[in-house]
């Protein structure tokens, strides 16, 4: 079976682009956090090598999302939250009350995404989608 971490450094060599220790701490950060914001990549990272700033995580998700090596999405209205495509593809539930957050096989949302295409032509990109409301747990707290 091929090394995996082989064909994302075959695919920056690729596009021009060079492999250097920063952008290979900001992919493996990534992959350990699962879902992280570009601050929380930057701590994973400056607790290792304390020369990477912000400008270059930023910059490096910006490529390796180019490449198609992460993804992101908007778990709240602030920075964007972005995970590895290495795993399945998927979509976000958030709870707005408890903040918990719920990744979903994309098969989930199915019957939308077979509406859309159907009703409208419209081929939905799933795995940036992130539906907000309210957990089973809160819901039912609130009504005890």
């Amino acid at each position: 079976m091929p090394d995996p971490s082989e064909d994302w450094r075959a695919r920056l060599r690729g596009q021009g682009y060079r492999l250097t220790p920063q952008r290979e701490l900001i992919l493996g950060a990534i992959e350990e956090l699962g879902h992280a914001t570009p601050d929380e990549v930057l701590a994973h990272v400056q607790a290792r090598v304390s020369s990477v700033n912000a400008s270059t995580v930023y910059r490096t998700l910006e490529v390796l999302e180019g490449l198609g090596l992460v993804r992101h999405t908007h778990l709240s209205d602030r920075a964007p939250t972005y995970h590895s495509v290495s795993g399945h593809e998927h979509f976000h539930v958030k709870c707005r009350e408890c903040g918990e957050v719920v990744s979903l096989d994309v098969e989930v949302a199915d019957g939308l995404t077979r509406r859309l295409e159907d009703d409208l032509g419209f081929v939905a990109d799933v795995g940036h989608l992130t539906v907000f409301g309210r957990c089973r747990a809160c819901r039912e707290a609130q009504s005890s």
